[in-house]
């Protein structure tokens, strides 16, 4: 009995020591206030110098078309409504003029979109020690809003690793090394650099999407913690994918599933970016380009669909 005691009281520690360790956070290095995490390392002369990567002036479609059908991760999804207010049963305003208006409702978090650093946490606490219970109100956040992102204008990189495996498009579940990101870096001459916005191509919605939309969105290829680790590593903006959740699906680990969120999110303030469009950048061998996000700013929202630009 006393042997038993003793267990049950270490178990009671562990929960303890294990509860105030999800309390125990450290503030961002951007300061104790700081809400947009590594945006802020986007300047004017970074800018500059992103622009100068333009040589050809074609520009690239990042995001994809989206619809009612598109899949997306449960229960997320979509509806369109077109309308023509006032002009029921034939009726026409003042004037001659008539016109189409569209209601949306659905998710902002569906097929290409921007992850916000109030998305993703762990045991309630976000980027930069803000917790659940003080920032996430139903009617919006009031911290970490996708509002506060500022332009993203950045040198922006495609690490082509369906190439590297000499593949199509990488496997559902299948993930890939540090090692590997590393060689195709050196292959492509395309070293991953502070302030990037760095883009993994898989091949992965452009073989899945339309032909098997439910595998598509129940399994897919992608980073590892390790990879995620190794970018925070590189102090870079933001990080993407040609795939619906940038994170290997399933997870390396049953109890830690999107652990690349949670480092590159939650822990170090870097943004992500899904469904991103990398196709046809990979086809032209343009690895590097401008990269331009402006997002929609709805006040409190934790995600935003997006159709980020490259110009090569």
């Amino acid at each position: 009995m006393k042997k038993q005691a003793m267990g049950v009281c270490a178990i009671l520690l562990l929960a303890v020591s294990y509860a105030h360790g999800a309390e125990d956070c450290q503030p961002s290095r951007w300061g104790a206030d700081d809400e947009i995490g590594n945006a802020n390392l986007i300047t004017p002369a970074t800018v500059l110098t992103a622009a100068r990567l333009i040589k050809t002036g074609k520009t690239y479609s990042l995001g994809i078309i989206i619809d009612s059908t598109t899949p997306a991760y449960p229960p997320r999804s979509l509806s369109l409504q077109i309308v023509q207010p006032g002009q029921q049963e034939g009726a026409r305003p003042a004037s001659s003029v008539t016109y189409n208006d569209d209601i949306f409702q659905g998710w902002f978090g569906i097929g290409p979109q921007i992850d916000g650093l109030g998305h993703l946490g762990v045991d309630g606490m976000y980027y930069n020690c803000n917790h659940a219970r003080d920032f996430s109100d139903i009617s919006g956040l009031t911290r970490l809003g996708i509002e506060k992102v500022p332009p993203i204008v950045a040198r922006g990189i495609i690490l082509d690793m369906a190439g590297h495996f000499g593949v199509d498009h990488l496997a559902g579940g299948q993930t890939f090394s540090v090692d590997d990101v590393k060689a195709v870096e050196r292959k492509q001459n395309t070293p991953v650099q502070e302030g990037d916005v760095v883009l993994f191509h898989t091949g992965w919605t452009d073989a899945k999407l339309e032909s098997d939309p439910a595998t598509w969105v129940s399994t897919e290829p992608g980073i590892s913690a390790a990879v995620a680790r190794y970018l925070a590593g590189k102090n870079v903006v933001a990080v993407g994918a040609d795939t619906w959740g940038v994170d290997v699906v399933p997870a390396e680990r049953e109890d830690m599933p999107f652990i690349g969120h949670q480092i590159l999110l939650k822990e170090n303030g870097i943004y992500t970016l899904e469904t991103m469009n990398t196709g046809p950048l990979v086809r032209d061998n343009a690895f590097e380009f401008l990269f331009v996000l402006g997002q929609a700013k709805v006040r409190g929202a934790v995600q935003m669909i997006i159709n980020p630009i490259a110009i090569r």
